[in-house]
């Protein structure tokens, strides 16, 4: 069979765009009211502490910043490792990548209590913090993608491609080493100092971030009647499954390693054991429904080429990453930190006592105002620009499919 162009159009105007738009904007609206309302009467409305300064808004934050480098990753297969099926969907894949990002500086800007305080950390450069690197990466991320985008959309610069290509392939390893740097170097905390931390923020951003992508991208294609064969989307699938492994091996590693190490028996029987809705939030949310289930919906034969399993497989990914990024900044933190390794700390300042968190409905109202950013974005992008081909089928995708 001969292979078929590829044409990229935007979407048409509909009333399911309007209305989408407007079930986001709410989203939206409540964000803001969050914040404006965290900004008036203080942080003391949210469930954040002196001791745990990192809540639910973080958490969503870096779950969007790590999606936002994985969603990347499709585009990358396609550039870098010259995968043809895969070439097709680097648009939105990059598109996607902005967007997360976005969505997810815009909730840590507006937590900071202080968003005004961001020019100073964009003007004043203190190079022995990882957060100073950070604001480098994020804004070298978007730079790039932009730069990949014009490559792939404009003829002239079409030369440029695979060069842009590498070069974002590259930075968002950067950017998502970085990212779990952070947490990598915080010593004082026993439950984040771990070199692993780097690389399993590099699979956990694959995972989150392909998981992402073959939801926006299934229901693009079903919303727009455009369509969407299954050599495309079991390509993701099984690709997907792949990178759910390498999570719950690099997890897998990181505590077994902490549970020889004496320092770090005790923050391991509080997460594994002992922690409540943080030892819950692992087992359940990350290890079975975030881990266990999908791989179960991606490999049972009986399931195979079916889409609802792989979206709710795409959909579970999601939640055991916010699940296991749950765990990690708040779990992390409600454990006491460490101030003299080796000596017994008693005191009246809550020494040796497990940090209590409970997130407010105004910290939820301001991630998921975070999420609605992105999708919007991605929702006005396809309708103004030629960001998605007009079909991805069968013969589109790949020529020798039967």
């Amino acid at each position: 069979m001969a292979s078929q162009a590829i044409i990229f159009r935007e979407t048409k105007d509909s009333k399911g765009f309007y209305i989408l738009l407007a079930v986001l904007g709410a989203f939206l609206a409540l964000g803001a009211l969050a914040f404006f309302h965290a900004e008036h009467h203080g942080h003391h409305v949210t469930g954040m502490t002196n001791q745990v300064v990192w809540g639910l808004p973080h958490v969503f934050a870096i779950g969007l910043i790590v999606a936002a480098s994985g969603a990347l990753n499709v585009g990358s297969i396609g550039t870098v490792f010259g995968k043809k099926i895969y070439q097709p969907m680097g648009r939105l894949s990059a598109l996607l990548a902005i967007s997360l990002l976005v969505g997810g500086l815009i909730v840590l800007v507006l937590d900071l209590g202080h968003p005004d305080r961001l020019i100073v950390a964009m003007t004043t450069y203190n190079f022995k913090s990882i957060f100073a690197w950070n604001i480098i990466l994020y804004n070298g991320f978007m730079a790039l993608s932009a730069v990949y985008i014009w490559t792939m959309m404009d003829r002239k610069v079409k030369k440029f491609y695979k060069l842009a290509g590498v070069a974002a392939f590259t930075w968002r390893l950067i950017l998502t080493t970085g990212t779990g740097s952070i947490f990598g170097f915080l010593v004082a905390r026993d439950f984040y100092n771990s070199a692993v931390m780097a690389p399993l923020f590099i699979v956990m951003s694959f995972a989150m971030g392909l998981a992402v992508f073959i939801l926006v991208l299934h229901f693009a294609y079903t919303w727009t009647g455009r369509p969407l064969g299954d050599v495309v989307m079991n390509r993701l699938r099984y690709l997907l499954a792949v990178f759910i492994g390498g999570v719950l091996l690099l997890e897998g590693a990181r505590h077994f390693t902490g549970l020889y190490i004496a320092q770090k028996a005790g923050v391991e029987n509080f997460i594994l054991f002992d922690g409540g809705v943080y030892t819950q939030l692992f087992w359940v949310g990350q290890i079975l429904l975030g881990s266990l289930l999908p791989l179960s919906l991606i490999f049972c034969r009986k399931l195979a080429n079916n889409r609802v399993a792989l979206l709710l497989a795409a959909a579970f990914t999601i939640v055991g990453g916010f699940a296991q990024l749950y765990v990690i900044l708040i779990g992390g933190q409600a454990y006491p930190l460490t101030l003299f390794p080796g000596a017994e700390v008693s005191s009246d300042y809550f020494d040796g006592a497990i940090n209590a968190y409970a997130p407010s409905i105004w910290e939820l109202m301001l991630g998921l105002g975070g999420v609605a950013l992105a999708l919007v974005m991605v929702t006005i992008g396809v309708k103004v620009l030629r960001f998605l081909p007009d079909s991805l089928s069968n013969a589109v995708a790949d020529p020798h499919s039967k």
